[in-house]
Parts: C-alpha cells; sequence; structure tokens
C-alpha cells in the first residue's frame, strides 16, 4: 500500500488531501528528507525545519500559478519533493541531478532562482507588480528567514513594498538562526519575543502543566493570543505598511493553513510571522543545527561521525589558524565575516579575540566599509569572506577601500569552482572584478603553505590585498608554523623545459605541473594577477615560443589577460593560450569533474597544449633557461 508522500506527484495531489491527513503527510515528508540528505549530503537542519510550512503553502496557494519564491533557497527540498522531484532526490548535487537551491530550468515551480541571502521579497515584489500590470490574479509569497532579513536589500524591498499598490505576502521564517548565530539588533528584538527555542519549550510545558485543568489551558491559550498582539513586532512592519500577523507556531499546521487561508482573502501587502526550530524531529539536528546546516553522507541512526584518519587540513583552517597567530603577533588586527564564522574558519578566533571579532550579520556591504572605517583609525582589518558573497559588496571595495588606499586584507574563501553548490556559489569572477580597480593587489596561493605566506604577504602592505583560495583540501603541503611573507609580487620557476611555459596562477599549478612532466614544458608559480611579476614573465617570454596561462577563475579578463596586457605593453609577440573557466555557467557536481570537464585537470591541460602548440613540442633543442 503506498504512503501518504508516495501519492503525491504534485501540489493538485496535496490540495485533494482533507486537513486531518496534512499532520501525517509532514511525519512521511521529514522523514524523507532526512533519509534522502543522509544518502547524498547536502543541507539538512533547514529542510527539517520547514516541512510543514512547505505544505501549508502549496496547500493553501494554487501553485506554480501563484508564485513563491523561497529566499537563500536552502530549505526547498520538502518543495522539491511535493512538486514532482521526490524519485529525482537520489541525484540531489550531484552532476546532471538535482540543484541544492531553486533553479527555473529545474521546474516551473521554482518560480525564481535563489542561493543568494536576502533578494526574495524584492523578486516577488517584482511578481507581484507584473501580475498587477498584467491584469493576472495571482497571489506572490516571499518566504525568508530572520538571519536574511539583517541585510539590506531587504528592507529596501519592504520600503517599496509598503507603498506598492499589490497583493504581496512576506513570511518571515524565524527559527533563532542563519547559518552561524545570527547577530544584530533587529535579531536581538525577534528572540525577545514568543519565538526559537523558548516559545516553543514554553508552549510545550504549559499545555503539559494546563491541559490537567481544561477551563486552565483555554484561559491561558486566549490569553497567548491576546499576548502576542501587544508584543509582537507588529509596529516595525506596519510602519513599512504591511498588514502583520503573528507569531504563529510554524510546525502547527492547524494554525499555519487556516492562516493563510485566511491570508490568502486579504488584499495589499501582508506580513506573516512563522516560528520554526532548525532540524525539528531529528534530535541530533535540533540540538546542533550548525552541524547538520549541510553535512556530507551520513547514517540518521548514529549521526555524524569524526573520521578515524584526520584528514588534511582545509584552506580554511590554513586562514583560520594563520589569523589567530597573527592577531596574537599585532594587536592591531581584527577580523570581520558577513554571518559566515564557521565557513571561514574562524570559531577558535572568536573564542580567542572575542573583542577583535565582528560578526555584522548577512551584510557584505556593510561589511566592506566597516573594515574601511576600522582602517582609517589605524587597526588592521581581515575581511573574511566567500569569493561570491563579495560581489554584493562591489560598490563599497572600490569606493571605500581602494579609493581611499586602505590597508584591508580580503580572505576570499571558495575562489574558483564549489562543486555541489553550483554556479551560485562559484567563485569564478573576483581575479577579473578585482584587477581592474586601482591600488588594489591579488595574491593567488598554489598551496596551504603558499597560503599562509601570502596572507602574512598581504597583511603586511599598506593597500588593499584580496588573498583567493579554493574550498577544501590542497595537496597536503606542508604548512610551516611562523609568520614568514613571501616576496610582494614576485612568482618562481617551478620547473625548467622546452618551448613552451605555462603560467600557472593559484592551486592549477599542480595539474599543470602533471602536464609539463608529460610534454616537458616549463613551469612558471606566478603568485599574483596582480601586479604581475613582469620581470620574471619577460624572462620565461623571452625564452620560450609560446605560453599557457591557467587560472581557476574566467578566463575573460582574468590572469591570463593580465599576461597577454603586460607582453603587448613591453612590445613581446609571442601566442598565448589562455586556459580557464569558459563563459558559462558551471553546473553542480564533483569539483573533479567539473574542472575536467572545463579542461582544467593534467589530462585537459595536456590535451590543450598538444592541441595548440604541437609542432613546438616536437622541437628538439630546449628552451633557454629561465634566470631565478
Amino acid at each position: 500500500m503506498a504512503t501518504l508522500l508516495e501519492t503525491i506527484n504534485d501540489p493538485a495531489d496535496l490540495r485533494r488531501l482533507p486537513r486531518t491527513q496534512l499532520p501525517a503527510l509532514a511525519d512521511e515528508l521529514r522523514a524523507y528528507v532526512l533519509e534522502s540528505v543522509a544518502r547524498t549530503g547536502g543541507h539538512l537542519s533547514s529542510n527539517l525545519g520547514t516541512v510543514e510550512l512547505t505544505i501549508a503553502l502549496h496547500y493553501v496557494f494554487n501553485t506554480p500559478w501563484d508564485r513563491i519564491v523561497w529566499d537563500v533557497g536552502h530549505q526547498t527540498y520538502p518543495h522539491k519533493i511535493l512538486t514532482g522531484r521526490r524519485d529525482r532526490m537520489a541525484t540531489l548535487r550531484q552532476f546532471g541531478g538535482l540543484a541544492g537551491f531553486p533553479q527555473r530550468a529545474e521546474s516551473e515551480y521554482d518560480t525564481f532562482g535563489t542561493a543568494h541571502s536576502s533578494t526574495s521579497i524584492s523578486a516577488a515584489l517584482g511578481m507581484a507588480m507584473a501580475a498587477r500590470q498584467k491584469g493576472e490574479e495571482r497571489h506572490a509569497v516571499a518566504v525568508i528567514g530572520d538571519g536574511a532579513m539583517s541585510a539590506g536589500m531587504a528592507f529596501e524591498a519592504l520600503n517599496n513594498a509598503g507603498v506598492a499598490d499589490c497583493d504581496l505576502l512576506v513570511i518571515l521564517n524565524d527559527n533563532d538562526m542563519s547559518i552561524s548565530p545570527p547577530v544584530g539588533a533587529l535579531n536581538r528584538y525577534l528572540a525577545q519575543l514568543m519565538s526559537g527555542r523558548f516559545y516553543a519549550a514554553t508552549k510545550e510545558l504549559g499545555k503539559k502543566v494546563l491541559h490537567v485543568a481544561p477551563p486552565l489551558f483555554e484561559l491561558a491559550k486566549r490569553f497567548e493570543e491576546n499576548a502576542k498582539g501587544m508584543v509582537v513586532p507588529a509596529t516595525l512592519f506596519e510602519k513599512f505598511g504591511f498588514n502583520y500577523v503573528g507569531p504563529i507556531d510554524g510546525h502547527d499546521l492547524d494554525s499555519l493553513v487556516p492562516t493563510l487561508q485566511n491570508i490568502r482573502q486579504l488584499k495589499g501587502p501582508q506580513f506573516l510571522h512563522v516560528v520554526t526550530k532548525k532540524g525539528q524531529g531529528y534530535k541530533l539536528a535540533e540540538s546542533d543545527p550548525v552541524a547538520y546546516h549541510g553535512p556530507g553522507k551520513f547514517d540518521p541512526a548514529v549521526g555524524l561521525v569524526k573520521p578515524a584518519t584526520p584528514p588534511k587540513p582545509t584552506f580554511t583552517q590554513v586562514f583560520g589558524q594563520w589569523l589567530c597567530d597573527m592577531a596574537a603577533h599585532d594587536p592591531r588586527l581584527v577580523a570581520i565575516t558577513p554571518a559566515m564564522r564557521e565557513g571561514s574558519g574562524m570559531v577558535e578566533f572568536h573564542q580567542r579575540f572575542p573583542d577583535r571579532y565582528h560578526d555584522v550579520g548577512i551584510a557584505e556591504q556593510h561589511a566592506v566599509t566597516f573594515a574601511a572605517g576600522l582602517a582609517c583609525e589605524g587597526l588592521k582589518p581581515v575581511v573574511a569572506i566567500y569569493s561570491t558573497f563579495l560581489q554584493r559588496g562591489y560598490d563599497q571595495f572600490i569606493h571605500d577601500v581602494a579609493l581611499q588606499n586602505l590597508p584591508v586584507v580580503f580572505a576570499l574563501d571558495r575562489a574558483g569552482l564549489v562543486g555541489a553548490d553550483g554556479p551560485t556559489h562559484a567563485g569564478a569572477y573576483d581575479i577579473a572584478y578585482l584587477r581592474c580597480i586601482p591600488n588594489v593587489s591579488i595574491a593567488c596561493p598554489s598551496d596551504e603553505n603558499e597560503t599562509r605566506q601570502l596572507l602574512t604577504t598581504a597583511y603586511g602592505q599598506d593597500h588593499p590585498v584580496a588573498v583567493r583560495y579554493p574550498r577544501g583540501a590542497g595537496v597536503g603541503a606542508a604548512v610551516e608554523p611562523g609568520l614568514e611573507p613571501l616576496p610582494f609580487g614576485k612568482g618562481a620557476l617551478r620547473r625548467q623545459g622546452r618551448s613552451v611555459a605555462v603560467l600557472a596562477f593559484g592551486t592549477l599549478l599542480h595539474p599543470a605541473l602533471q602536464a609539463a612532466e608529460r610534454l616537458d614544458l616549463t613551469v612558471v608559480d606566478m603568485r599574483w594577477a596582480k601586479p604581475l611579476d613582469t620581470e620574471l614573465l619577460l624572462q620565461v617570454a623571452n625564452a620560450h615560443d609560446a605560453l599557457v596561462t591557467v587560472e581557476e577563475g574566467a578566463v575573460m579578463g582574468g590572469a591570463g589577460s593580465a599576461v597577454t596586457e603586460a607582453l603587448n605593453a613591453a612590445g613581446v609577440t609571442r601566442p598565448v593560450l589562455q586556459l580557464g573557466l569558459r563563459d558559462e555557467y558551471a553546473p553542480h557536481g564533483d569539483p573533479a569533474r567539473l574542472l575536467a570537464l572545463q579542461g582544467l585537470d593534467a589530462a585537459g591541460i595536456e590535451a590543450s597544449v598538444r592541441a595548440r602548440f604541437g609542432a613546438l613540442l616536437e622541437r628538439s633543442s630546449p628552451s633557454l633557461k629561465v634566470v631565478g
């Protein structure tokens, strides 16, 4: 006999169920999410927390005609399962499989592609206004978390929506957490309300105590409903022009469904505050939602287990250790993160140097300008930020840091391809978008030890410097414990070969070396995309017949383009093959496979060099030796 969940192939099937069956469906859906993520890895805590809300939304609204926009989108696995993708969950975040975030190309129910925070209200407002202009009777719903609500873009959209004549529903999914614990005045304010774990625990305790006296229980329930109206942040959101409702229990379908049905009949901008719990229904995730935010494969009966053999340190861990060591050495160092303490490797720094640690919330623009203000007063800010998220603070980088030539270090984590998180999180563009800015330098370490050394070099400069490094572990290079810098703006010859020289920027040095062994190529670890080591570059160019540039970044405008510009400026003519990320969005999947598809593994580099410079490789005479 089929389970309830097996009978739901789209939301129309869901809407045919009697309401009395929805709690049982929620139990099945939550179990399915847990089993699926345990097999594939992915986001868990956030998805367990949105099961009932997802069911209620698709039950009440006529999706996909009515539009639902999920902010960030890492809580949409229940949504994917209920919208015809249940049988494909085994392919989640794998090459050719389901994406970990909403994608318009994947389903008509994914009304807007998301993955970066705080975009949902703007997008849903655009859809609501478009419906009004076209004369279509449809609803637009934005589901945004309390962490995402801390970003300025969310408030810009609220400000616009409050005066717009359209039907928009904003649902605040208040779960007391973003990825790292949330920060800021708004989050503290929301935390004081009847929400989160305190509210839920108190409510359950009250039920147990008062159920023995039904009249007292009914009286308390009425008081609770009236009290909510006195203490909720209605004033804040009603000042924006919204009709505020809530907070209500986001795991109580008997509250969610009728509340949404009532709101669906209202006109104008509506704001619903629901309280949920990350990891709901799985005790291990409830007790440690950060650890279970994005786990790999695991046994749900056992939970996460530390590997018997310690893995190689990741680039993120190397950065975190350097940050602590440099802070112990220099009291001027302050560290900033836009709500990514764990992801950026800053937990130990936060514990050891709490007064010099600043989590500014999901506010990348503010993070950059805040760093500029600190630098103006003689401190040495280090901004730990993912490459893809620095894009959100680009104007501030130019106007507030670079234009004033302030000594801020940007530690760019997740540079290059990121694998399962896909194109929204890939750090493909930082070399191209940073190297055109005056006063800015860009370091591209090739391994873990160079990362530590180049961070020290960057910290010692009196102007903005970005150090880019990839996700995960590198080749396992031994990391020296000191704080010795490498020479600023200087590369290093790594292999002497014939005819053709490879100029490697970053960790692709290692597949380049493998290809070089088979083709007898010269290989240079360039280390800096800006400034280029033009002295070494010209030596190499004059000693070889052709050059190859390799980088894990956009080939258009990237480090390879910098090389060709420098050669042209020096009047040196050499054929240059530029290898990097193509002018396309790389899909999600295994990082090694994605690099191979881009031709950036050892075999791909070898094939590209053979195809372009095969005749040069057949020459028997060696190239001139490179000095240094």
